[in-house]
């Protein structure tokens, strides 16, 4: 495919593509909102809700290294065997995770998982990307928003029904939260087989970057590392430094491989030549931190301190869904009309930092009605923010970068999403035994707190909140107690939890906020249509 001559497809032909393309979508969409509303119970089952944030981090971090080889890969060999194969991966990762026995070894089978998940969404968009004109993106890409959207109302369902079970067929109900990826899966396979007809019409032969990738890879660990026990070491402990050392040398490695490799390279750095697309990674990279500091959140509060099921807290985040389905369909009817995106990443940063700013007066008894409004704001930022992202970057590079360019910012966006969920739910642990002994400390000057404490009946919940003043992070990773414990004598944990939570999302409001700052430097650019270009028929 030349630069000069871009082949588009006309819409009877796309529609087929585009079946496939959600049907892959699907997958691993269905799987994130079933995990997300589901880990506190895995957490608790396996005795190490605390470590959580590997579980996340390690789906991250393996699906953001494998990001932009797939790009690459898709260039040299096809998309659609790429998609089928990180289909494929990720189904083989899912039935791995369903037999773990502890969260370090669900979160290295999550890691797995994420080798498959790297290129389900970028091998999408790339493919929209080779066969829509870039002002029409936005009409198609519409629609895996709404897979996203149908995911959350399912997800959250179907993996309270497993959670909630001791244990089907054999096997402990959360297990089948990933085991049923395995029929979905085969079923994606067949479908993306019959509908994805779309030829590769020119073997590009490039190396793959692998040498970046362990480059890249030796920055990120190290940091996580520290993000996530960083409370625990001391910031500028002998462990800490060792991480920052090992994470530096390994981003001066890789830059070094990046300037060697030129085009080959993981991410091309003639790529940050262009504004929009230097900026563009920047805000993915700060919003990515924002945004998923409050996805990782929410659910949390919902099920910890509101004392939800995880169907119930996954029906009460509804509101965050239907704020990214109007956020997305309003800025892609708005790009298809005008041709212009700048205002849309401005009022979408903006309204993530509102929203987490309003998210910082969460208390134990907040009402549902304010969560419900906050969750609407903050989905309706992202709803505004991440698609404009994708469409401005394709439409400012050459139709013969797009593969890469589309995985690179996807990269980094991955990138500040995995460092956000790290530091976040590094903080929310770490802050959390602190916060616990200081109102338990204020809890024993109320006359209500002493008399159940005192209360024979209640002995079994104050054995249990004893254990945990002045106990570690480690005295948290089972709460399943809590919502069977008396509330009155529960009630000072809860405040800890929702105080760390506060913690969290402020830090989240400030990150948000720098993103702003640079939303205003993307360039005012006009979006291509399809009068650039021929059609072409498909295969």
């Amino acid at each position: 495919m030349s630069d000069a001559q871009p082949k588009y497809l006309e819409h009877n032909q796309i529609v087929p593509i585009l079946v496939g393309l959600m049907t892959g979508l699907f997958l691993a969409a269905l799987d994130q909102t079933i995990v997300a509303t589901s880990i506190r119970t895995i957490g608790d089952q396996l005795q190490g809700l605390s470590l959580q944030a590997w579980v996340t981090t390690a789906y991250l971090i393996t699906s953001t290294i494998a990001t932009p080889i797939y790009g690459k890969l898709g260039d040299i060999f096809g998309r659609k065997p790429l998609f089928i194969w990180a289909i494929s991966i990720f189904v083989g990762g899912s039935l791995l995770c369903s037999l773990a026995t502890s969260m370090e070894m669900l979160a290295g089978f999550r890691a797995v998982q994420g080798i498959g998940a790297g290129g389900l969404f970028t091998l999408a968009l790339a493919i929209i990307g080779d066969i829509v004109p870039p002002r029409e993106r936005a009409r198609y890409q519409g629609f895996f928003i709404a897979v996203f959207g149908t995911s959350s109302v399912i997800g959250p369902l179907v993996g309270g029904f497993f959670s909630a079970q001791d244990a089907i067929l054999g096997l402990d109900g959360w297990r089948w939260i990933f085991f049923i990826n395995v029929p979905l899966g085969a079923l994606a396979l067949f479908l993306v087989n019959r509908t994805l007809k779309i030829s590769h019409l020119e073997r590009l032969d490039h190396r793959i970057d692998w040498f970046g990738a362990i480059t890249l890879s030796t920055g990120i660990i190290p940091l996580l590392l520290v993000a996530e026990r960083g409370l625990q070491w001391g910031w500028t402990s002998t462990n800490a430094i060792i991480c920052y050392v090992v994470s530096i040398m390994g981003f001066l490695l890789f830059a070094r491989i990046e300037l060697k490799m030129g085009d080959e390279a993981l991410i091309p750095l003639r790529l940050f030549k262009d504004k929009t697309f230097s900026i563009m990674t920047t805000i993915g990279i700060i919003s990515g931190m924002a945004m998923f500091g409050g996805l990782a959140i929410l659910p949390l509060f919902l099920q910890i301190v509101n004392g939800a099921t995880p169907a119930e807290a996954g029906i009460q985040l509804l509101p965050v869904t239907l704020g990214i389905m109007i956020g997305s369909i309003t800025s892609g009817q708005t790009i298809s009309r005008t041709g212009r995106y700048k205002m849309l990443p401005i009022f979408g940063s903006i309204l993530i930092t509102v929203s987490l700013s309003w998210m910082t007066q969460l208390k134990v008894d907040t009402p549902y009605l304010s969560i419900a409004l906050m969750s609407l704001l903050f989905g309706l930022g992202l709803g505004g923010l991440l698609q404009p992202t994708i469409i401005a970057v394709q439409n400012a590079v050459s139709p013969r970068d797009i593969g890469v360019a589309t995985s690179s910012v996807t990269l980094f966006r991955q990138m500040g999403a995995t460092i956000g969920t790290a530091v976040f739910l590094g903080l929310l642990f770490g802050r959390l035994p602190e916060n616990v002994n200081e109102k338990f400390t204020r809890a024993q000057s109320d006359p209500e707190f002493v008399t159940a404490f005192t209360d024979p009946a209640n002995a079994d919940t104050v054995a249990k909140i004893q254990e945990l003043q002045g106990a570690s992070t480690s005295a948290f990773n089972d709460t399943s107690w809590f919502s069977t414990a008396n509330q009155v004598l529960i009630r000072p944990v809860l405040e800890g939890f929702a105080q760390s939570m506060v913690t969290v999302v402020t830090i989240g409001a400030v990150v948000a906020c720098v993103s702003i700052f640079f939303t205003f430097f993307v360039p005012n650019n006009e979006v291509r249509g399809r009068s650039e270009a021929p059609s072409v028929p498909a295969e």
